[in-house]
């Protein structure tokens, strides 16, 4: 059985939270059990096992039980900060040995710890194409026009929620940095949203490819 197979099954998506699925599996478990008029064996354990195939997939975030000098034995689970903003699914070699594809949750921070497949491991983002995470924050680096640098002007800037156009004044071009509140990584628990900081930096060739690989990043983001 697929993880497709099995969300159709219980009838989830690919974002449900393990609330959710076991919502999902104790409504169909009923309705599936051999007790039940239009149940039967093979279906309720049909439904057992989907429930335990997506349950084994998704990942939860946990509070933290261990101090930092004891996290030194943990797994790390390395991810990208579009990863860390969109969630989604990531592949992740086990203590035992086997890769397995986790789904992650949306506004995952560093230092994080959740638990898949029975095993905890500590979130760590990567710094990736020109983007950071710093605390709930993303950082950015684009490439401008020298002239926007000393006289101000607007840029567009690829945000998480799409293209935005945002204006630099002289005093940003100055210290070559903007902040866009509210565009950073998504509320979570107790973490607030995040900001978006964009460095900018005078237009040259590198920097304006690594740009447009980011764009192309967040593009297929957005597809999915």
């Amino acid at each position: 059985m697929t993880l497709s197979e099995a969300r159709a099954l219980l009838g989830v998506r690919a974002s449900a939270t393990r609330a959710d699925l076991r919502r999902a599996f104790r409504d169909a478990a009923k309705i599936a059990h051999p007790d039940r008029e239009g149940g039967s064996a093979e279906r309720f354990r049909r439904v057992m096992a989907a429930y335990r195939q997506l349950e084994d997939a998704s990942a939860e975030v946990v509070r933290p039980r261990v101090s930092a000098q004891g996290r030194a034995g943990l797994g790390k689970l390395h991810i990208s900060p579009v990863m860390a903003w969109s969630g989604g699914a990531a592949e992740h070699r086990m203590a035992d040995g086997r890769t397995r594809r986790i789904r992650l949750p949306v506004g995952l921070r560093n230092g994080d710890l959740i638990r898949a497949g029975g095993e905890e491991m500590e979130v760590v983002i990567e710094a990736r194409d020109g983007m950071c995470v710093r605390g709930d924050d993303l950082w950015v680096t684009i490439a401008v026009a020298p002239s926007v640098l000393e006289e101000g002007g607007r840029v567009a800037v690829v945000t998480p929620i799409g293209k935005r156009i945002l204006w630099v004044t002289k005093k940003a071009g100055e210290r070559r940095l903007v902040r866009a509140p509210g565009l950073g990584l998504p509320a979570r628990g107790r973490r607030p949203q995040g900001c978006l900081f964009v460095r900018l930096a005078p237009k040259t060739g590198p920097l304006d490819s690594a740009a447009r690989n980011l764009l192309r990043r967040f593009t297929a983001v957005w597809a999915v």
